[in-house]
C-alpha cells in the first residue's frame, strides 16, 4: 500500500520519524542515565564505563527510524532492500564474533541488579580465586588478591560459579582451629587450653545470644570431632569481626596452642608406624628373594 503520496509528504514524513526518533533516544537516555547513577553509587563505580550503553541503545533507535523512512518511501525502498541485505549479513557477522561479549554485558547487568556482590566484598570464586572485589565493570570483575595481584574475570564466569561472600550481610566469621594430639595426651585438658589461649586473644569476639550468655554458655566451643589414624582432632570455633581480623587471629593461635601443648606436655601428633620383625625367619625365604644364606 502506498503510505505517502509526493515529494513533500515523503520529507514531512522523514522528518516526523526523525523527530520523534530523538525524542525517543533522548528519553531513554535520560532513564538509563539515572539508572546507571543509581547502581555505580550502590557499586562504588565510575558512572562513564556504562555510557557507551547509553550509546548503543540510542544508535539502535536511529536505525530503526532509518528503516522506517525507507520502507515508508517508494523511491527508496529497492535501495533500501540492497543496503539492509548486506548490513544483515555483516550485522550477523559481527554478532556471531561478539557473542561472548554480549554474554559478558548482560551478566554485568544482572550482577548490577541482582547485587550477589559489590565492590570492596570479600569472595572466593569457585575454589581458585579468593580476594576482594576492585572494580565491576558491564564485561568484567576484578579482584585483588592476597598477594596484590589483580584477577580479572569475565561476568559471564562470575554468574556461572559458586560466589562465596563474606560480606554480604555481616563481616563476623568463624574460624576453624583444628589441632591433632597424640592418643597419650589428654583430650580434655589440651581443648582447656585451646579455649584459654582462644580467650587471651584481643581478636576474639563474643557471638553469643543473651540466652546463651544466661545459662553460661562458653564463648568459645572445643570439640573432639574425630579420630585419624595417630590423632584425636581437636576444634576450636573462634569468632572474629571480618575475615582479614580472623585469618590473622588464627595464624597468631595456631602458633600460641602449639607453644601452650610444648609447656604443658600435650603432644602434637604426627605419623606413625609400627613396624614388627619376625626373630624367627627361613633361609630358603632369603634364597628366594636373591639373598645368599649365611655360611
Amino acid at each position: 500500500m502506498k503510505l505517502i503520496g509526493n515529494s513533500w509528504d515523503y520529507v514531512l514524513f522523514s522528518v516526523i520519524v526523525m523527530v520523534v526518533a530523538i525524542v525517543v533516544g533522548r528519553v531513554l537516555r535520560f532513564v538509563m542515565g539515572r539508572f546507571v547513577k543509581g547502581a555505580s553509587r550502590k557499586l562504588k563505580v565510575d558512572p562513564t564505563k556504562y555510557n557507551f550503553l547509553k550509546n548503543a541503545v540510542e544508535f539502535i533507535i536511529y536505525i530503526i527510524a532509518t528503516i522506517v523512512i525507507f520502507n515508508a518511501i517508494p523511491p527508496l525502498r529497492d535501495y533500501g532492500t540492497a543496503i539492509f541485505a548486506g548490513a544483515g549479513v555483516l550485522a550477523a557477522i559481527v554478532g556471531f564474533a561478539s557473542q561472548s561479549a554480549f554474554s559478558n554485558i548482560v551478566s554485568g547487568i544482572f550482577i548490577v541488579i541482582f547485587k550477589p556482590f559489590s565492590v570492596g566484598d570479600r569472595v572466593r570464586v569457585g575454589q581458585q580465586y579468593q580476594g576482594d572485589v576492585e572494580d565491576i565493570t558491564l564485561r568484567h570483575t576484578i579482584i585483588k588478591d592476597f598477594e596484590n595481584r589483580r584477577i580479572v574475570i569475565p561476568n559471564s564466569v562470575m554468574n556461572n560459579e559458586t560466589i562465596i561472600n563474606s560480606t554480604l550481610t555481616e563481616e563476623k566469621v568463624c574460624m576453624f582451629i583444628e589441632l591433632g594430639i597424640s592418643f597419650s595426651s589428654d583430650a580434655d585438658r589440651a581443648m582447656n587450653l585451646m579455649r584459654d589461649e582462644a580467650l587471651r586473644h584481643p581478636s576474639c569476639e563474643d557471638n553469643r545470644t543473651a540466652e546463651e550468655k544466661s545459662i553460661d554458655h562458653p564463648q568459645v566451643e572445643v570439640r573432639l570431632i574425630g579420630f585419624t589414624e595417630s590423632a584425636q582432632q581437636l576444634r576450636a570455633y573462634v569468632w572474629a569481626k571480618d575475615p582479614s581480623t580472623g585469618f590473622n587471629m588464627k595464624c597468631d593461635l595456631n602458633k600460641s596452642i602449639k607453644q601452650r601443648f610444648d609447656s604443658e606436655g600435650i603432644e602434637i601428633a604426627y605419623p606413625q608406624r609400627v613396624v614388627y620383625l619376625r626373630e624367627n625367619f627361613s633361609p630358603q625365604l632369603l634364597n628366594a628373594h636373591g639373598t645368599s644364606s649365611p655360611s
